[in-house]
């Protein structure tokens, strides 16, 4: 029987991304991925948010997502609202989805890729890892007791592990295999995505570069847009159904460009949002993530996102629970900071879907009449009222805070705010990879320096802390964990107890958290609704 620490059922850009964040820390891990290879034919996330770049960065490889991406960022930031594409513009917002941050808040910008593309880096990654392998396979059932988990695969392999990750999606195996289930709702209206090859039609569009366009016409209510320069654009049908789909899929793009389009239909990819949380992220030694935990519209670009967000939070936990110097608190507080995260995402997502192009029909749109114009402003406004937080969330990406967590400390939680080192370095590019103290003085950390020698945690120390960031983090020293979030700021006191509560060794937190877990077996709270 093959024996590993860590078993990831899933080998999406989730499941890469905790093998990723467990292989970096020499973490034996094995991904069991049902694909050879991955497919082109459905982009799905075409966004690769500020925070996950972040990630990326601290992995070393954000340089060869952009390296790859067939779009760059200086291609546009605008996202347009047009009658179709070769019609009346509605309105425009500029320095979408976190493209152009624009100040120091980070030291990445967004990134425009098909979700296949991130995961073939993510796939490369994971093979230069030596502690990290890959099976092409399908987990099928898994039964687990106090000492690890014997995972069973379809070709009738079993494989023993430590701990094991369920990233294995909407349908997850993992997720039946301990019980878990979805809580929430399904939106009513079918739509129907498809990739097309329309080589010309770039040319042909009137409103210039935009990274997506909504068309809003009794035709084709779409939204759609470019996945590279060569031709190839993603197209979401509003309201559509998969046989009208797949029958009329060529008329649906001439309606949303305005006029008839050479085009070659490659793909088609019917679905309909899922607004869904599981009732538990946690069973035993059994953790989910990404899309076989939660599951939200795609508008605004955040479901693949807040999975890789899962993957770190999780990934960087478990390495240091196996390496000795993490507590069973460090475990529990996985669905402490991440539940409350992913609600949010749920409901902002669903606010988002609120008002798609279907929604924003009226009379006269197309019209160069007074009448027209008026429809238009109308638009206009009723637009850049409804819309703009969907373009505009770096505060959702960013402000992420884990305050009530048990391995956070009172008043912390929240990440590092970034900044700008005297030789311009990024802060970020200045932390360790496990536990960071940032400091005025080398020697004001001696205390913590010592304990951290005397119970094996790895501690980076920098003398960085100086007038304005101690501003900025409200404090002379800050202690920051592995995924850049404050696990303490302020005075050193007891160095011991605060290591025991930043690592998960403290008792209080284990008690809490098992009131969570228990409460977590009643039906999740839904702060969100269909739209």
């Amino acid at each position: 029987m093959l024996r590993t620490s860590v078993l990831v059922a899933g080998g999406g850009p989730v499941g890469l991304a905790a093998a990723v964040e467990l292989g970096r820390r020499g973490v034996s891990c094995v991904v069991v991925e049902p694909r050879a290879t991955v497919s082109h034919a459905r982009p799905r996330c075409k966004t690769v948010n500020v925070r996950t770049m972040e990630h990326l960065r601290r992995w070393g490889i954000a340089g060869r997502l952009r390296a790859r991406a067939p779009l760059s960022p200086a291609y546009s930031t605008d996202v347009v609202f047009c009658t179709s594409l070769v019609g009346h513009e509605l309105s425009r917002f500029t320095g979408v989805l976190g493209l152009a941050v624009g100040d120091d808040r980070s030291p990445e910008i967004g990134q425009q890729a098909p979700q296949f593309v991130l995961e073939e880096l993510l796939r490369e990654v994971v093979g230069e890892l030596p502690s990290v392998s890959v099976r092409t396979g399908r987990v099928v059932d898994l039964a687990q007791d106090d000492e690890g988990v014997t995972v069973a695969l379809e070709d009738g392999a079993a494989v023993r592990a430590d701990y094991v990750l369920g990233c294995d999606g909407p349908r997850s195996a993992v997720r039946d295999a301990v019980g878990a289930r979805y809580v929430g709702e399904h939106a009513l209206r079918p739509n129907f995505g498809m990739v097309v090859r329309a080589p010309g039609l770039a040319a042909r569009v009137r409103h210039g570069p935009a990274v997506q366009y909504w068309t809003v016409n009794a035709a084709t209510p779409a939204l759609l847009g470019p996945l590279d320069l060569d031709g190839t654009w993603w197209v979401i049908a509003f309201g559509v159904d998969r046989e009208t789909g797949e029958r009329s899929g060529a008329r649906l793009l001439d309606g949303a460009a305005g006029e008839p389009v050479d085009a070659e239909v490659l793909s088609t990819d019917p679905w309909t949002a899922r607004m869904q949380l599981v009732d538990t992220l946690r069973v035993g030694r059994v953790f989910l993530a990404g899309d076989a935990a939660h599951l939200n519209p795609p508008f605004g670009g955040h479901g693949l996102n807040t999975g890789i967000g899962d993957a770190v939070d999780l990934g960087w936990k478990l390495a240091a629970v196996l390496a000795g110097w993490g507590g069973p608190g460090l475990l529990d507080s996985y669905e402490a900071e991440r539940r409350p995260v992913q609600e949010r995402v749920i409901h902002a997502a669903s606010e988002n879907m609120r008002t798609l192009s279907t929604d924003l029909l009226a009379d006269h749109l197309d019209a160069d009449t007074p009448a027209g114009r008026e429809a238009r402003r109308v638009a206009d406004r009723r637009i850049q009222e409804t819309k703009s937080a969907e373009f505009h969330a770096l505060d959702l990406v960013l402000d992420v805070e884990h305050r009530g967590s048990p391995v956070v400390a009172d008043g912390a939680g929240g990440r590092l705010p970034h900044a700008r080192l005297p030789d311009g370095r990024s802060l970020y590019d200045a932390l360790g990879a496990d536990l960071t103290l940032l400091l005025r003085e080398p020697a004001d950390g001696a205390a913590l320096q010592e304990a951290c020698a005397r119970r094996g945690v790895p501690l980076t120390t920098l003398a960085v802390i100086d007038d304005a960031l101690a501003a900025r983090c409200g404090a002379d020293a800050v202690l920051v964990r592995p995924d850049q979030h404050v696990a303490w700021a302020g005075d050193l006191g007891s160095v011991d107890a605060l290591l025991d509560r930043v690592t998960g060794r403290q008792l209080a937190a284990r008690r809490a958290s098992s009131a969570a877990a228990t409460s977590a077996s009643s039906p999740v709270s839904r702060p969100w609704t269909t739209a």
